[in-house]
């Protein structure tokens, strides 16, 4: 019976995903649309993944899998160097592909498409810059990501996903069902180095905490499972 209740019990250990957006780059300070360039983190954006690699130490992560994009990778492979644990990267969670607009200021954007800039400030989705992709796309290929993840997380273990802003929210949100448009209003953008976490219970995923940093995570109970 012993080994009964022990089973039982980890069958209920809910499993749980950080999802965290990488570090600074001189392109986020300078308000510019990265989309898939492949920008490296600032000196600011280092220390930010060190702060948040000890600070997730709390959540003992079994695997980090990043975006294969540096500012994620290298936000992703301090997580692991500090727990120690096993690190990859995984393309399926690169950033938003924003088409014609990669290198643009948020101002020349808006210069040159005006409609499109309406459009995102309603919460409509398109394919970005022209040739870029819509939030649905970018979702619809993270969910192919995340469930591959899932297929080697036993019960009770949590992973780290080193992704981008736009990415982090659409898998959030995908993961516990949130429309789209509702998560673009109603969750406020992700910051440098901060992370959602996620829990799985009965019913499905549930945001546990959002947009929480080094600074502001509160203190974890260890007895938790």
């Amino acid at each position: 019976m012993a080994g009964a209740n022990t089973s039982l019990m980890n069958v209920g250990a809910p499993r749980r995903l950080i999802v965290l957006r990488h570090g600074e780059t001189s392109h986020n300070a300078a308000g510019v649309w990265q989309g898939q360039l492949d920008s490296p983190l600032s000196e600011r954006g280092l220390a930010q993944a060190a702060a948040a690699a000890e600070a997730l130490v709390a959540f003992k992560p079994v695997r980090v899998v990043a975006s294969d994009l540096s500012r994620a990778a290298v936000t992703g492979e301090t997580v692991a160097r500090v727990d120690g644990i096993p690190f990859c990267t995984d393309e399926r969670f690169r950033e938003i592909h924003a088409g014609a607009w990669q290198g643009l200021t948020g101002d020349e954007v808006r210069e040159g498409y005006p409609e499109d800039m309406d459009k995102l400030l309603r919460g409509e989705d398109f394919k970005r810059g022209g040739h870029g992709e819509s939030v649905a796309d970018v979702a619809l290929r993270c969910r192919a990501g995340v469930d591959a993840l899932l297929e080697t997380l036993e019960s009770g273990e949590c992973a780290v996903i080193a992704t981008h802003g736009v990415a982090g929210r659409a898998l959030a949100a995908d993961l516990v069902g949130i429309d789209q448009r509702t998560s673009w209003i109603a969750l406020g953008g992700l910051g440098n180095c901060h992370w959602v976490e996620l829990t799985e219970g009965r019913a499905g995923w549930r945001i546990q905490t959002w947009n929480h940093s080094a600074a502001t995570a509160p203190a974890r109970d260890s007895g938790v499972a």
